[in-house]
């Protein structure tokens, strides 16, 4: 069985990013999103997710102010306040925790969030049995625009190759550019191919199921 999580980041940054979200989950195959805590837009995101109960959602940590600090208190600290933004918010729990720019990744950061996430039972992106998928992404890894990346026929190849088991594909989806990050123009193209039907397609002729964090938390594939 080949189940994907289509996980959609940066929820809440902003009413263009959550538009973009909404579009990609209920015309296109986004099924999860992780929301930022900390934006004007935040509480929109959570009305929207609370209009479509389906949307799984996961906390998107922003820790970039605490990656020059190597104190694993502080990196604690910061990620339960955001934690408890996110309960207070929306309610409930996570259903999955990652960060922005995978600043997760980088200790102490990685032992705090791999402590929440145990605590709480959920995925850690890059630190469960669910395999995340980062090549849908309109840049290269030196930093420059990949757009044939970002295409729906792209999208369909990876879907296509999906490997046995759980997977989680991350995407940037906006209703429109974003002046406020470099990773601007691209976010319409990935929405574009996130509702464009020869990805649907695509998903049901590799048969793979579509599914949430939620879903997989009942299943063999959850954290370690």
């Amino acid at each position: 069985m080949r189940r994907l999580v289509v996980n959609a980041d940066d929820f809440g940054r902003s009413e263009a990013i959550n538009a973009g979200v909404r579009r990609a989950h209920v015309e296109g195959i986004v099924t999860s999103a992780s929301l930022m805590v900390c934006h004007p837009a935040t509480p929109e995101a959570v009305r929207i997710a609370r209009e479509h109960p389906e949307l799984g959602v996961g906390l998107h940590l922003e820790l970039g102010q605490l990656e020059r600090s190597p104190a694993l208190e502080a990196a604690r600290r910061e990620i339960a306040r955001q934690l408890e933004t996110f309960r207070r918010l929306a309610r409930r729990d996570p259903t999955h925790v990652d960060s922005h720019h995978h600043a997760h990744e980088m200790e102490p950061l990685r032992s705090a969030a791999i402590e929440i996430a145990q605590s709480l039972g959920i995925p850690l992106r890059g630190h469960s049995r669910v395999r995340y998928c980062g090549a849908f992404y309109g840049r290269r890894a030196d930093g420059t625009p990949d757009p044939d990346a970002i295409t729906a026929q792209a999208l369909a190849r990876l879907i296509r190759a999906l490997p046995e088991g759980a997977t989680e594909i991350g995407c940037h989806p906006a209703a429109a550019a974003e002046p406020f990050t470099s990773y601007s123009y691209e976010r319409p193209l990935e929405l574009a191919a996130l509702c464009d039907p020869a990805v649907r397609l695509a998903v049901s002729e590799a048969r793979v199921e579509l599914c949430s964090f939620t879903d997989l938390s009942r299943e063999p594939y959850g954290p370690r």
